[in-house]
Order: C-alpha cells, then structure tokens, then sequence
C-alpha cells in the first residue's frame, strides 16, 4: 500500500515497475491515470475551456484521508498491491493529476478496486481545485454525477 501526494509528474512506467517489482501473485493490475482536460462539459450542454487547474490540500490530512480510501479497497477486494500518487499545485490541460495502480491475483478484483479508488478519490479526497478559464478564475463545485458513481460502492460496503 502506498499513498504519494506531490507537486510533481510522475513517471507512469516507473511507478507500475515498483508497485509489481518482485511480487509474483499479482495476476492482473489495472491502472488509471487522471489528466487536466482542455474542455469541461458542465450539465451536458454548456463547454468552458481550461487552460490550468490548481489543486490545494492540507498536507498531513490529504494523505490520512487517500490511505483511509486505500484500506477501505484493501478490505472489500483480496489485492496484492496498491498505489495511489495524487499532484497538487497547478498544472496545465493535458499533465497528469493522479495515477491508481492496483494489483490482485485476479482482474476482476483489479478492476472494481481501481474503479472504487478512482470515485472515492473524485468525491472523498480533500482538495480543492480552481479552474482557469478565458472567463477568469472559479472553484469546482462537485458534481452529481461523480456522488451517484461513488454511492453505489455504499451499497457495496
């Protein structure tokens, strides 16, 4: 298990040899890799360009609330390995915000980890993130559609 928050990229090839390096149970490994996109659709209709996204976080209480995420996946699923790197500070449309590695014996196990740490992270992780846009500078308030996708792993609890 390993939780990173950081204000630099990370190297995805780099990260997936450390998380496997050595451990010979791990039968599948999904990975998930979140980046800054350039447009955001808001309500289905409506397009804003984003140029650069800033994420703030209390250090200390960001990476106890990730590692509580991470054990909660390690109790629901038999995985072998996890990792969890999240960036804060201000990155550009098109950087990487956060990698989910998980490793299991199976995919299956795999799969629904890597989609739980994902949605816990999207609604349960405390940052904060301010878009810039050509319209100026505004907060990201959640969305529902990322609350109904992490709901339905409290059904699974």
């Amino acid at each position: 298990m390993t939780v990173r928050v950081q204000e630099a990229d990370f190297d995805v090839g780099a990260e997936i040899e450390t998380v496997t390096r050595g451990n010979k149970r791990i039968g599948g490994l999904a990975i998930f890799v979140g980046l800054v996109r350039e447009m955001h659709v808001r309500e289905g209709l409506h397009r804003d360009r984003i140029d650069a996204l800033t994420l703030e976080h209390y250090p200390g209480m960001t990476e106890k609330a990730l590692e509580e995420i991470e054990a909660e996946a390690h109790r629901r699923w038999p995985l072998e390995a996890t990792l969890i790197v999240h960036r804060h500070g201000r990155m550009e449309a098109g950087e990487r915000i956060v990698l989910v590695a998980v490793g299991s014996p199976h995919r299956e196990a795999a799969f629904e980890a890597c989609e739980f740490l994902v949605d816990w992270l999207k609604t349960k992780a405390p940052f904060w993130k301010l878009e810039e846009t050509p319209a100026g500078e505004k907060w990201v308030e959640s969305h529902h559609e990322d609350d109904k996708a992490a709901a339905r792993w409290e059904k699974k609890a």
